[in-house]
């Protein structure tokens, strides 16, 4: 979140070299590395080689989601098992009373990360 977050508050034609997100940021270089592999893989950001090269989100800012970003690198959010795509081994699941409440928490939460977006960061490229 916080590579994409200084990504995405960059001038609109600029790099952001790995050495320079990793110090602005705080990340272990090696450890940002893996994460922003992972983010140009899932089309977050593009990549650009080369001695001057660097990283710049693949579409605006304002088009880019904290809830794109957390399933790029971790998959599918679910608050419980019984929310997570059928993952759920419960064998009341049809009948439970606790269910619904759960349902309703994951629906909040993906849309509120869903809403949240890069270019509600000050930055919009």
């Amino acid at each position: 979140m916080r590579a994409v977050a200084f990504v995405a508050q960059m001038k609109k034609g600029e790099l952001a070299s790995i050495g320079r997100i990793a110090s602005e940021r705080g990340i272990p270089r090696e450890f940002l590395a893996k994460i922003l592999k992972e983010l140009t893989r899932a089309g977050i950001l593009v990549s650009f080689q080369g001695v001057t090269g660097g990283y710049r989100l693949a579409k605006p800012a304002k088009e880019i989601s904290f809830l794109d970003v957390i399933e790029a690198m971790e998959g599918r959010v679910a608050v419980n098992l019984c929310v997570d795509g059928g993952h759920c081994d419960c064998t009341e699941e049809k009948g439970c009373e606790i269910r619904p409440f759960f349902v309703r928490q994951q629906e909040y939460i993906e849309k509120s990360l869903k809403k949240q977006t890069f270019g509600g960061l000050g930055g919009d490229r």
